[in-house]
């Protein structure tokens, strides 16, 4: 995949929370203040000041391009990204709020494109990722599914040396069933058996299909019987811990319940931290006394499609949990040797496929509303 966009810089935490009613609460105190006070919530920095003009971002035609201290505008639709691994959250799409927002990734965002973020443990998701992860790697370099972003030559080489159609997921798939961390990089062996790229094939499909919850059309994974999750209490006040009992497999929050949650989920990590006291924090940021402007603005009560993301989210990591012995033992084998891609034409990548392609197919609208010269 050798096109790769480093992370979203978003400059200002306030531009995304959990919750898509608080960025439009932040949005109208932010227009309503003025002079001093708009630029103290406003959060300035050498990218982004409310003097200063962006472009609309790709695909969001609603969004202002005129200097913020001239025109706000309407406040844009909060749109869905990953914000930390497995923590769905919301954006203000407003590229005059965004410190780099790479353009470029909202040019190939629609409903079939995939991103593959390069944590220690490879992520997909199918919402843009815009937080602390990791590079970028899209699955397409066009909308509409089209080009792969894949080395020239990669799909007929591995069709016809494993007999069969290979598809851009396929190798998406296999990424997350045999790519490891390693001293170069991030390392995907290419598997020299067809047996072992179709064993772990079927391991990497698995591993999609959990990691995209459902997204794109796709059913949302279940844990079987008598071990899905439920609320056993309804929360009854603002959650200010989160505590969990191995023996009785319950998470506690606020004074509701939720069980079972398998252990494994608990103690599930991503860069070092336990994802679902992570995903609780982010929640509880806006409480904080250390919480200050516009960060502090979010809901006085706990949102009751919170706790639905919780149920899912557990489902997600016991999943994961339990695919995670598999992944570790998983052994592609042999691997197809470096001279066998480079006579292919596969190595090296060309310098094109490394940078984004052109994939204008209207006028973007520029600062304060002229057209972007790309």
């Amino acid at each position: 995949m050798p096109w790769a966009v480093g992370g979203l810089r978003l400059g200002r935490d306030w531009v995304a929370a959990p919750d898509p009613a608080a960025l439009r609460t932040r949005w109208a105190a932010l227009t309503s203040a003025e002079g001093a006070e708009r630029d103290r919530l406003f959060r300035p920095s050498r990218s982004r000041t409310p003097a200063a003009g962006a472009a609309a971002l790709p695909g969001q035609r609603s969004a202002a391009t005129a200097r913020f201290t001239d025109g706000p505008g309407p406040c844009p639709d909060p749109v869905r990204v990953l914000r930390e691994p497995f923590d769905e959250q919301w954006l203000l799409p407003d590229q005059r709020l965004i410190d780099t927002a790479r353009p470029e990734l909202w040019r190939v965002l629609d409903e079939h494109q995939l991103f593959l973020v390069e944590t220690p443990e490879p992520l997909v998701t199918a919402h843009l990722p815009a937080g602390r992860l990791g590079r970028i790697r899209p699955l397409h370099r066009r909308p509409g599914g089209a080009e792969p972003n894949l080395a020239p030559g990669l799909l007929p080489l591995l069709g016809e040396r494993y007999g069969g159609w290979v598809t851009p997921e396929d190798v998406l798939c296999w990424i997350l069933a045999a790519g490891r961390p390693g001293p170069r990089g991030y390392e995907v062996p290419l598997a020299a058996d067809p047996l072992r790229w179709r064993a772990g094939l079927e391991l990497g499909h698995r591993l999609l299909t959990v990691q995209l919850r459902g997204a794109r059309g796709g059913e949302a994974p279940r844990l079987p019987g008598g071990r899905r999750p439920y609320v056993r209490s309804a929360v009854t006040a603002w959650p200010h811990e989160v505590a969990y009992d191995a023996g009785s497999e319950t998470l506690g929050f606020g004074g509701g319940t939720v069980s079972p949650v398998p252990p494994g989920a608990w103690e599930y990590e991503a860069q070092g931290v336990r994802v679902l006291e992570a995903w609780f924090a982010a929640r509880r940021a806006h409480r904080d006394p250390a919480a200050d402007g516009l960060e502090a603005l979010g809901p006085a009560e706990w949102p009751q499609a919170w706790t639905s993301e919780l149920l899912a989210l557990v489902t997600t990591l016991a999943l994961l949990a339990d695919l995670a012995p598999e992944r570790a033992a998983f052994e592609p084998g042999p691997s197809l040797r470096a001279g066998e891609l480079r006579a292919a034409g596969v190595l090296p990548p060309p310098r094109w496929a490394r940078r984004p392609a052109s994939v204008l197919d209207h006028q973007e609208e520029g600062p304060g509303g002229q057209f972007a010269l790309l």
